[in-house]
């Protein structure tokens, strides 16, 4: 029995380990600008996690910016991944694109085994908010691009989610931490 929890607890990390070199790791990350972008169901989740993202990256010394400064009112997203947009951005030094969307609302989610390019991701629609009632745990996605490629994937599990205010205060505390850690 311990031989067997030893043996699957090895190969779960080792097959975490794959998924997670298959496009970079997060230590080569090296965060120095990023483009955040949210893809949530609601167009006021949305803007709140860019702006409170956006303050967190910018007292951490990571040029940012929100896409909803980026786009006019009503333009689909996928218009950030193209090459004239590209240009304007890398102009004002960004290069990094951080999409960020809710998983689901359990706390057993597996990291994403296949990742698209930016322009499919873009195009993908998340129909999850940032809170529902009665839920309890929160799973965020962060992928990372850099072009059009993706060069880190992360996740972020937020406990204890007993009201929208509740998960932006976890989400604050967790990214704040995971990007001194992990993305710098």
């Amino acid at each position: 029995m311990r031989l067997s929890l030893i043996l699957l607890a090895i190969l779960s990390f080792q097959s975490l380990t794959f998924s997670a070199s298959a496009q970079g790791s997060l230590s080569d990350l090296n965060l120095k600008n990023v483009l955040v972008v949210g893809q949530l169901d609601r167009q006021e989740d949305r803007y709140t996690v860019e702006i409170n993202l956006g303050e967190i990256f910018a007292n951490n010394g990571i040029k940012t910016m929100a896409s909803l400064n980026v786009l006019k009112q009503g333009t689909l997203p996928e218009v950030l991944a193209s090459d004239s947009i590209q240009s304007q951005l890398k102009e004002k030094g960004i290069d990094t694109y951080v999409l960020v969307s809710v998983r689901g609302y359990d706390r057993k989610f597996k990291p994403a085994a296949k990742h698209e390019k930016l322009t499919e991701e873009l195009e993908a629609g998340h129909s999850f908010p940032l809170y529902r009632d009665e839920i309890v745990s929160v799973t965020l996605e962060f992928r990372f691009y850099r072009g059009k490629e993706i060069v880190a994937y992360d996740m972020i599990k937020l406990s204890g989610a007993g009201s929208r205010e509740k998960v932006l205060r976890k989400m604050r505390k967790k990214v704040e931490k995971r990007l001194n850690k992990n993305w710098k």
